[in-house]
């Protein structure tokens, strides 16, 4: 037990040195814009002050975004999607998988969940015990069951997901800006020492060096940056772009995709004057989404998360209909159960 123990530890302390070596990155590149660059170098008072206002206004942003998405604790399904007692009891004694999935589909027909496994099973979190919501994947590294989970993140040391989405986009595109503009400051002083047009000095190494980091950083941030907009743009995580979700007439890539501006919102919600600020504004709980084909009733939803244990999410904001109207049952089975109905729609794709 004492060496896994200690192992585990080891394990904690390394991961978080992807983050220090970005603060280190960090730290480094402000000493050397503010006194290499603005101190010792730029001659003009005007333009010294000017460089160094937008320079503190792009890392404060930089800076905040970035904490937000390390510190946001990855949210995880409520104790509503756990299998009450009897039906836990007899999930456990059961061996035969079919048996079992006799048990989750029962479960499951109380609650919002349409996703299934590639085999069309109901998908269940051995570890947590619970039945995930569409869209949750289980975490590996944080040993938990994480909503809408995009990717576990190094560079933060944390689950980017339902949570602390928004927050890690901001931080790309403030990260890109924070790159760009030390690049567009830096780059006249570059050439000028480049050319000897200005004496060698300590402030030499400093603004040569810090031009190439900040142009590497900035061709590697704003890629990703692109591919997440593109992310958000369809509605998809990063989990379900390489692999489509299964809903139970089958895969669908585009099974969450609302259009470009109703996706939009879902991640930077739906008041634009929070839109670029580090504040969480993602539209839902996370346990429950709206898609092309099934139009889950917000009030019905919470109510059924209420019997089974759930908390009402403040400030919830509700879903509206997508098209034309019709009435589905869902999971429907030969076990005697009333089927549930929700309602479905159909829309072209967006």
């Amino acid at each position: 037990m004492a060496p896994s123990h200690v192992l585990k530890c080891c394990k904690r302390v390394l991961n978080w040195v992807p983050v220090l070596f970005i603060n280190l990155v960090v730290g480094w590149s402000y000493y050397a814009f503010v006194v290499e660059l603005c101190v010792y170098t730029i001659p003009n008072n005007a333009e010294r002050i000017s460089y160094l206002v937008i320079f503190h206004i792009c890392l404060i942003m930089f800076i905040w975004s970035y904490w937000k998405t390390i510190w946001s604790r990855p949210a995880s399904p409520s104790k509503a999607f756990g299998l009450p007692r009897a039906e836990k009891e007899l999930f456990e004694r059961e061996e035969r998988a079919e048996k079992q999935q006799e048990v989750l589909k029962k479960v499951a027909r109380n609650l919002p969940v349409y996703t299934r496994t590639a085999g069309g099973a109901v998908r269940y979190c051995e570890p947590c015990q619970i039945i995930k919501p569409d869209r949750c994947h289980h975490c590996s590294t944080c040993e938990t069951c994480v909503l809408k989970m995009d990717h576990h993140c190094p560079w933060v040391n944390n689950c980017v997901g339902f949570s602390n989405y928004k927050y890690f986009v901001l931080f790309l595109a403030y990260a890109s800006l924070y790159c760009a503009v030390i690049c567009a400051t830096v780059i006249q002083y570059f050439i000028k020492f480049w050319t000897k047009q200005l004496p060698d000095t300590h402030a030499k190494f400093h603004i040569l060096f810090l031009f190439f980091v900040a142009a590497l950083f900035f061709i590697s941030v704003l890629s990703l940056l692109s591919y997440h907009l593109w992310l958000v743009g369809k509605n998809r995580t990063t989990i379900e772009a390489f692999r489509a979700p299964v809903f139970t007439n089958g895969p669908d890539k585009n099974g969450f995709s609302l259009g470009f501006s109703r996706n939009g919102a879902e991640v930077f919600g739906d008041q634009a004057k929070y839109w670029f600020v580090p504040v969480f504004s993602s539209l839902g709980d996370g346990h429950s989404f709206v898609t092309r084909l099934v139009h889950i009733d917000p009030e019905q939803a919470n109510s059924v998360l209420q019997q089974n244990g759930k908390s009402p999410v403040d400030g919830e904001t509700t879903t509206c209909g997508l098209g034309n109207t019709l009435q589905h049952p869902v999971n429907s089975s030969n076990d005697g159960v009333e089927d549930h109905v929700v309602s479905v729609t159909m829309e072209s794709e967006p």
